[in-house]
């Protein structure tokens, strides 16, 4: 029974900063892949960002480079993600996921199971 628990959104003016985080049970956390991703009204999912097993090597979209940090503590069981320098189009509900592997993917159809997501909203 794993189970994903977002937190951390909310609304923001354009500049400021979010921390998403991510608190996973059911599951050995050290042995997975973790991802965000995003999905706004009418549009699809979209990968954000991921982070190997150990943390050390992570991936991130072009459009949030830069900007965004994901970390994970695995003591824990708690994936992060950093936002700065929010834009409007940034505005979206955040999930987190898992991918039972170790070779870090991007696409949604690669990762076994999703939060609830966390809604953020970057006002102009």
């Amino acid at each position: 029974q794993v189970q994903l628990v977002e937190s951390g959104g909310g609304l923001v003016q354009a500049g400021g900063s979010l921390r998403l985080s991510c608190a996973a049970s059911g599951l050995t956390f050290s042995n997975n892949v973790m991802g965000w991703f995003r999905q706004a009204p009418g549009k699809e999912r979209e990968f954000v960002a991921c982070s190997s097993r150990s943390g050390g090597d992570t991936g991130y979209a072009n459009s949030v480079k830069g900007r965004f940090t994901i970390s994970r503590d695995n003591a824990q069981n708690t994936v992060y993600l950093q936002m700065n320098s929010l834009k409007p189009e940034d505005t979206a509900v955040y999930y987190c996921a898992v991918r039972r592997g170790t070779v870090v993917l991007t696409v949604a159809v690669a990762y076994d199971y999703w939060g609830q997501g966390t809604q953020v909203t970057v006002s102009s």
